[in-house]
């Protein structure tokens, strides 16, 4: 026992209540008995190292009130950890924004050609959406795209950036788009025939998604092809497995991403 212990006890005194003290590196205590006196550079299960300002390095047992502090005993106790810092993403893979009051809504509108691509976008990058304000419209096909357009009426504030399912060089939807001369607009697309084939088909449980014959209706197919009943019901399934940008294929990341881009930072990446 060190010699300072024994003070409290031949005075007959109650003991004080000696403070503990994480033993931080840096952190500059001195050994009463040698007079040592260092800053902590590394501790050990049972005892800490000092290092005085030569350099010295000296290793000490941790024990209660074994060290001062200002002159005061004090106990060195490990230090408590640092808490994690983690980074919250949200389904799209950007840093979520916590506390979100959604801003008002951009005069720029981002277009898809369904209600089914509208709840897909929503599901993966509806938080990124609401922070930027930009409102995603569903279009019942893009056949009058070009009478659509004219209609809304863009501007340099109020542009349009429209996501095409099955953009393809030769397709019919290629053919609508190349019509399109505004400087305003910016299409995107993939080269899936549906939003349902963006999606990855390990995401849904199945190996590959059915070929359908041409002519066939495409959904309704699929449906038949895999059992999942009526196309809602088929919808339905297939929207539950999806959870985050890693669930869809990547044409469709970079489509969309892009028409963020362009309705809210003028730039079409």
């Amino acid at each position: 026992m060190r010699a300072h212990s024994y003070g409290d006890i031949l005075s007959g005194k109650p003991r004080r209540r000696v403070p503990e003290v994480p033993a931080d590196p840096g952190l500059v205590v001195e050994d009463p008995v040698s007079g040592f006196c260092g800053a902590v550079v590394r501790l050990e299960p049972d005892s800490v190292v000092l290092e005085d300002r030569h350099g010295n390095h000296r290793v000490f047992p941790l024990a209660p009130a074994a060290f001062l502090l200002e002159g005061r005993p004090v106990t060195l106790v490990k230090p408590r950890p640092a808490p994690q810092r983690t980074r919250k993403v949200s389904a799209s893979g950007s840093v979520r924004v916590e506390g979100l009051r959604a801003r008002t809504a951009r005069a720029s509108r981002i277009w898809v050609e369904g209600k089914h691509d509208a709840e897909l976008i929503e599901r993966i990058w509806g938080h990124d959406l609401r922070v930027e304000g930009v409102v995603v419209e569903p279009l019942d096909g893009i056949d009058d795209l070009p009478r659509a357009v004219a209609e809304f009426g863009t501007a340099a504030h109020r542009r349009l950036g429209v996501l095409v399912d099955h953009l393809v060089p030769g397709s019919k939807e290629s053919r609508i788009v190349d019509a399109l001369d505004d400087d305003n607009v910016l299409v995107t697309g993939h080269p899936y025939v549906d939003i349902w084939q963006a999606v990855k088909p390990a995401s849904v449980g199945i190996a590959e998604w059915p070929v359908i014959p041409p002519g066939q209706p495409w959904k309704e197919g699929v449906c038949a092809a895999l059992g999942w009943g009526e196309t809602y019901e088929g919808w339905q399934h297939i929207l539950s497995r999806v959870s985050s940008y890693r669930d869809v294929e990547t044409p469709l990341i970079g489509a969309v991403e892009r028409l963020i881009d362009f309705v809210t930072t003028g730039t079409s990446g």
